[in-house]
């Protein structure tokens, strides 16, 4: 792994060059190091953690000891995700199955 020497972040392997995705910094590739450097699968969207407000939420678990304030059914998908730093619980974000609703939930 690789970081970008002028804002840190992670770069990835172009050809004969390391990129940075944040900033656009290019440094060309140790030959010496070249063994060291292994390229990884991309990830499919199946496994990527949707929050935000379009996400679609349908499929995922659902949760039936929840109250929807908009509508007041019981039962809500919802996703988890670590929003804070790692000593701290992850987020529940949740949509009502009955009107689409979406909220969060801090433990």
């Amino acid at each position: 792994m690789q970081f970008c020497d002028d804002c840190g972040s992670m770069m990835h392997a172009d050809g004969d060059e390391m990129v940075c995705k944040s900033c656009g910094a290019t440094v060309g590739k140790d030959d010496d190091l070249a063994d060291q450097f292994v390229s990884t699968a991309e990830q499919s969207g199946e496994e990527v953690v949707e929050t935000e407000e379009g996400a679609n939420f349908e499929g995922k678990p659902k949760d039936k000891s929840v109250n929807c304030d908009d509508c007041g059914n019981g039962v809500a998908w919802y996703t988890i995700k670590q929003t804070g730093s790692a000593d701290e619980p992850p987020t529940r974000f949740f949509k009502c199955t009955e009107c689409g609703h979406r909220w969060r939930e801090y433990n």
